[in-house]
């Protein structure tokens, strides 16, 4: 018996070798998908949540909110100009007296065309704030000092009472007779007259500074210009600039009361030379000119005071 095996058991598998693990096959239908990780997609911006938008919150909504808040604060002199305007031609009042406002416009933009009225303005504003800038410049620092120092403040206490009392048009007949009936005059008195609302409210501004603010500063061993710096001052801002501005609108009344009485030029040279010319609508302009420029002084004193007071917190 040969032992070659044949050539048929040779070519035939052998089944007695475990079969090869098959590999899963994907289900029909299933999309193949690469063997490679995609790479992440970096995340969206976080962005804050939008409110839902308010009905009457766009541009247009705000400029009317504006508009309705400018008519509200000016209603009340628009109703004044109507009833100006009105009262003479109904024969409420006599128009030879009271003209109609549209009168006095008229009159007021001829002194303007022709230049007298800038004329006057120029000259009533540098008297004006000629002497109301040395009244800040004088009564500042000695309030400072008089309501810091208690003896000194003791020692004039007399003295300031007896001068705030004593009305500046009651003394402008002394400056004109020391001081002659020129520029010197006028301006001194504007100075006498602004020098006190300033002057008392800066002293009763130190002296009423926070006591607990000034011994904490002490007990972290400032010193005297530190301690009017970083405490003193900024506490006794606001009062200051309400003296200050007391003083801005007693400066233009002083001047004009001072001007009727001896000048060539200014508004209440005006005021008084319309009246005897029997000029009135001419009058009224120079009026209306003196209330314009008083309250556009006291925006300008608003606005300076807001800056200086920006710790304060609002209310």
């Amino acid at each position: 018996m040969s032992t070659d095996t044949p050539a048929a058991a040779l070519a035939a598998p052998d089944t007695t070798a475990p079969p090869a693990a098959a590999k899963p096959t994907a289900p029909a239908g299933a999309v193949r998908t690469s063997a490679r990780p995609e790479p992440a997609r970096p995340a969206p911006p976080r962005t804050a949540p939008q409110r839902a938008a308010r009905p009457g919150a766009g541009p247009a909504a705000a400029v009317l909110r504006r508009l309705r808040a400018a008519l509200l604060r000016s209603a009340a002199i628009l109703a004044l100009l109507a009833l100006w305007e009105a009262a003479p031609r109904l024969g409420l009042t006599d128009a030879t007296f009271l003209p109609p406002a549209s009168e006095v416009a008229r009159a007021w933009w001829e002194l303007l065309g022709d230049g007298q009225l800038g004329e006057h303005v120029r000259a009533s504003l540098t008297r004006s704030f000629g002497g109301f800038a040395i009244a800040v410049a004088v009564a500042v620092p000695l309030g400072l000092l008089i309501g810091w120092y208690r003896p000194l403040a003791a020692f004039l206490g007399p003295l300031l009472e007896l001068f705030r009392n004593t009305a500046a048009l009651a003394l402008l007949p002394v400056f004109v007779l020391l001081l002659g009936i020129g520029e010197t005059s006028k301006v001194s008195i504007v100075v006498y007259a602004c020098v006190w609302p300033i002057l008392l409210n800066t002293i009763s501004a130190v002296g009423n500074a926070d006591p607990t603010l000034v011994r904490l500063a002490r007990s972290m061993d400032l010193s005297t210009p530190r301690l009017f710096q970083k405490v003193i001052l900024p506490s006794s801002v606001p009062a200051v600039f309400t003296g200050i501005r007391l003083a801005g609108a007693v400066s233009i009344l002083v001047l004009v009361a001072a001007e009727m009485i001896g000048a060539k030029a200014g508004l209440g040279y005006l005021i008084n030379a319309s009246q005897f010319n029997f000029a009135i609508p001419q009058m009224y302009a120079g009026i209306v000119t003196i209330s314009a420029i008083g309250v556009a002084f006291n925006q300008v004193l608003v606005t300076i005071e807001r800056r200086l007071s920006l710790w304060r917190v609002p209310a």
